[in-house]
């Protein structure tokens, strides 16, 4: 059966609060559970009809395993429709789209409800391995004697908890945390720290600009005891260049660039899309916002996993023949502006395209004007597990509006790893 390609047909997420803030009381699966039933009330679709549900996730909660299960199952989605949860770091959210494609392909499903969701705010603290044992044989002991014995071996030190968000954020392989990776492509591609804050105050610029039109692909979240949560909170509309300036640098001092203002923000958030065969979408009578037209994961050097999307990208352009110039819009996650930047200047140079990528000629130039046109990372935040499937949603609906043919999204991975996604419109 010819199936034709993967369509996606609808799309809602929350919105996306700064660690801390106004969805800190809620975790990745009741998040997750909003923007699943948003949008099966948004699209009026009969979850009975569903194949499977894809969720990416990384921070996954211990009390929610298989959280794209825990999500479908309190979303109403009948329990003959099997979940699973994806992890690819960065691109989760992504891996869940092409994981819809290759069921399909495969002659597994039609019909998905893939996304992804993360609450950074939840990511928890955890005892060191000592400190563990301790805690164990305190909980093993029976009698007085050996619970004052196991109590008497603590020391202050376990009591200091090793913080999980850090320790996600560390590639184990090179040593190296995120922001660091950041540094060292700042200073090999001469990113300047003025460069960074001007990328960043662009994109909280852009971001507030275009409020109304992210506001159509949010849901309301509703947390007990609060007013409803209707927008992002990241975005910061009387963000100055002087207030960028002043900041100090996190991972690198005292001589680093790299500061919480030209870096992405660390947030909650879920987004959920409904995609389906092309066939399936006749069927049904959906008109969808477009669909996958190709896609790529490629791995780079852990300590430059920043440069992943310039892997990627290469890898799609081999694959399927486009190019960055065929793109209307491109949508590019901002892990870090020194990041963004480096990919930018990348993707221009003919001696990284030899060195790195293996061909003649450079990936080509990103105009500023297609280039994150509603705000990124930097501004609107980076729930990991989520901000694959926002890139695809926020792309598709720009291109309806400005009736667009093509959009690629792409983003680094931690770990040394890049990912890119195509996505078409019929016109």
């Amino acid at each position: 059966m010819n199936l034709g390609r993967l369509v996606i047909v609808d799309g809602i997420r929350t919105p996306f609060c700064r660690m801390g803030t106004d969805l800190a009381s809620l975790g990745a699966d009741e998040l997750g559970r909003i923007a699943v039933n948003a949008l099966l009330t948004r699209t009026g679709l009969d979850p009975a009809v569903v194949d499977e549900v894809i969720f990416g996730c990384v921070g996954q909660p211990a009390e929610a395993a298989n959280i794209a299960r825990v999500i479908a199952l309190r979303a109403g989605i009948p329990e003959h429709v099997p979940a699973v949860t994806v992890h690819r770091n960065c691109a989760s959210g992504l891996e869940s789209l092409t994981q819809a494609y290759e069921r399909m392909t495969a002659g597994r499903g039609e019909i998905f409800i893939v996304g992804g969701a993360e609450s950074m705010s939840n990511i928890p603290l955890f005892y060191t391995a000592a400190a563990a044992r301790k805690f164990a044989k305190l909980n093993r002991a029976k009698t007085l004697g050996q619970r004052a014995s196991a109590m008497a071996a603590f020391r202050p030190a376990d009591f200091k908890p090793r913080v999980g968000l850090m320790l996600g954020l560390t590639d184990p392989v090179c040593g190296l945390n995120m922001g660091q990776t950041a540094e060292l492509l700042a200073r090999e591609f001469h990113v300047s720290r003025e460069e960074q804050d001007a990328f960043a105050l662009e994109s909280h610029r852009r971001a507030g600009l275009a409020r109304e039109k992210l506001a159509e692909e949010t849901c309301p979240v509703f947390v007990p005891g609060k007013p409803a949560v209707t927008a992002d909170n990241g975005p910061r509309g009387d963000q100055t260049a002087e207030q960028l300036a002043h900041l100090k640098p996190v991972f690198e001092r005292p001589h680093g660039t790299v500061t919480a203002g030209n870096s992405s923000q660390v947030t909650d958030g879920a987004v959920a899309l409904l995609v389906m065969s092309e066939a399936a979408a006749q069927r049904l009578g959906r008109t969808p916002l477009g669909m996958l037209a190709g896609y790529a994961y490629a791995g780079c050097d852990p300590t430059r996993m920043g440069l992943g999307p310039l892997f990627a990208l290469a890898k799609t352009e081999a694959r399927h023949g486009l190019k960055l110039a065929d793109a209307d819009l491109i949508e590019l996650n901002e892990a870090f502006a020194a990041q963004s930047l480096a990919v930018l200047k990348g993707a221009e140079s003919a001696e990284f395209a030899r060195a790195a990528l293996r061909r003649e000629t450079p990936l080509g130039s990103v105009p500023r004007e297609k280039l994150n046109v509603n705000g990124g990372a930097i501004a609107l935040g980076h729930p990991v597990g989520a901000t694959g499937a926002r890139l695809v949603l926020t792309a598709l609906k720009e291109l309806q509006r400005r009736n667009g043919r093509r959009a690629v999204a792409t983003l680094c991975v931690g770990g040394g790893q890049g990912a890119a996604v195509w996505l078409e419109r019929n016109l």
